[in-house]
């Protein structure tokens, strides 16, 4: 902050927290859950992958700044100016966080999804887009506009770079390519071969975007030492559910690029023409793409839980969270019926997510269950990677299964999965309750009925 502003709004600065492996403060730690079979427990939220819970210390940093929020940009008043401050203060904080090189740009988003959706709409004419059919939708999705390959789902790392340096050498070596990996599978938990994936694009002449929508909330992420040129995530996966994400990398692309958005804060200059016309005039920076009222207190949310989690150590809490996976695969691993999921097989470096099946289950039951009998949250579906899932499976698309009966008779396909996901926040005893509720479960079956409402399987209270 500036040194005016410094003075007066010095508490919205958060002491450094120290470093530790025990779960980082969480909201809902302590939120207590009916139980359909009576009596109330801790809710234990296990669907880290779709949005992780606010960190405390992001929470306490939003509240101290509420009262002084503002406008950003232009305003004279403190408060704008102050809120301006702390705006692109974020974005130099992220920055940081990403390690990113001189000259790339940070621009704020709302989401992984919106971000990658920016890139697309950024590309050169003509562009190539090579990407896997094993991304999330948000990978996936967003270049309609441009040549795209789907790649087949690899099933080792060195298979990934292999099939990728086949299809990078059958294009158009003067063209613009760009390659859009993930970092780790919203599936699976694999990591995925970034650094070498990167290193096969450059050499033919492409371009690289990661997904770390994963991968950021469990690891340090280094636009530098991955050699990457873009990278996207979101907020509500970092700790920090507050409506914002990020792109950032290299800004020639965006900078030629119309802007993502028309409007106020894209616009450098406007003027009107003689034949009635507007001539604008774009900024090159950041701003190009972000036009209208930001969202500051995402904004900041972000930047304040990659302080968190780097005072916090990511050292430690890689280690602990490898504890954790190895708990809860050691103990899906002794239930024979339950099949894990995998691209890479059980070696395969991985974070807090692992989709299952349950032999005989239908998988939304089984999620059902675990909610209604144990208070455990998790997801069940396709978590909006079709392709992958599918693959995993082996089922078809037109297949559908019934919640009121088994999913899959012993030694068919199954058609969903279950997914269990936790990170920095997540209690041991969480993860406990979850192995115990698997094995109970599938020993001795429901214990409630459940029925089918809106194609969600829920429990049937009409009795």
């Amino acid at each position: 902050m500036s040194a005016y502003l410094n003075t007066n709004a010095s508490t919205l600065e958060a002491a450094a927290e120290p470093a530790c492996t025990e779960p980082l403060q969480v909201l809902g730690r302590d939120v207590r859950v009916p139980l359909v079979t009576g009596g109330e427990v801790t809710y234990a939220a296990l669907d880290y992958a779709a949005s992780a819970p606010a960190l405390q210390r992001v929470w306490d940093d939003v509240a101290a700044y509420a009262p002084y929020y503002g406008s950003v940009h232009r305003g004279a008043g403190y408060l704008s100016q102050l809120s301006t401050d702390l705006f692109e203060n974020a974005r130099r904080t992220v920055e940081e966080f990403l390690d990113c090189r001189d000259g790339d740009q940070v621009i704020f988003t709302r989401s992984t999804t919106d971000s990658l959706n920016l890139l697309a709409r950024a590309l050169p004419a003509d562009c190539q887009v090579f990407v896997f059919e094993t991304e999330h939708h948000a990978s996936l999705l967003p270049w309609r506009d441009a040549r795209v390959t789907y790649l087949n789902a690899p099933r080792t790392p060195g298979e990934a770079v292999q099939t990728l340096e086949r299809a990078l050498a059958d294009r158009d070596p003067h063209g613009p390519a760009l390659v859009c990996v993930t970092g780790a599978s919203n599936v699976t938990g694999e990591l995925w071969p970034v650094r070498e994936l990167a290193a096969a694009a450059h050499a033919h002449g492409a371009r690289i975007v990661l997904d770390a929508a994963q991968l950021a909330p469990h690891h340090p992420v280094s636009v530098r030492e991955l050699d990457v040129d873009w990278v996207a995530f979101s907020g509500h996966k970092l700790y920090a559910p507050f409506g914002s994400g990020v792109l950032a990398g290299r800004a020639d692309w965006l900078q030629e690029a119309e802007p993502y958005l028309a409007g106020g804060g894209a616009s450098k200059a406007v003027a009107r023409r003689t034949d009635g016309g507007v001539d604008v005039e774009w900024h090159t920076t950041a701003a190009r793409h972000e036009a209208g009222s930001p969202n500051v207190i995402g904004a900041y949310s972000i930047a304040s839980a990659c302080k968190a989690l780097t005072e916090a150590g990511f050292e430690g809490l890689v280690a602990r969270e490898q504890e954790l996976i190895a708990r809860v695969r050691t103990g899906l691993a002794e239930v024979p019926e339950v099949k894990v999921l995998s691209l890479f097989g059980n070696d395969a470096p991985r974070v807090g997510v692992i989709s299952f099946v349950v032999e005989g289950w239908n998988s939304s039951h089984f999620a059902a269950a675990l909610s209604a009998e144990y208070g455990i949250g998790v997801r069940d579906g396709l978590f909006c990677a079709h392709p992958l899932v599918r693959t995993l499976l082996g089922s078809d698309p037109q297949e559908q299964g019934e919640c009121g009966a088994p999913e899959a008779a012993p030694g068919e396909k199954s058609l969903n999965a279950i997914r269990v996901s936790f990170g920095a926040g997540t209690p041991d005893e969480h993860v406990e309750r979850f192995v115990h509720a698997v094995r109970e479960l599938v020993r001795e079956g429901a214990k409630w009925n459940y029925r089918t409402e809106d194609g969600r399987c829920v429990p049937d209270t009409s009795a």
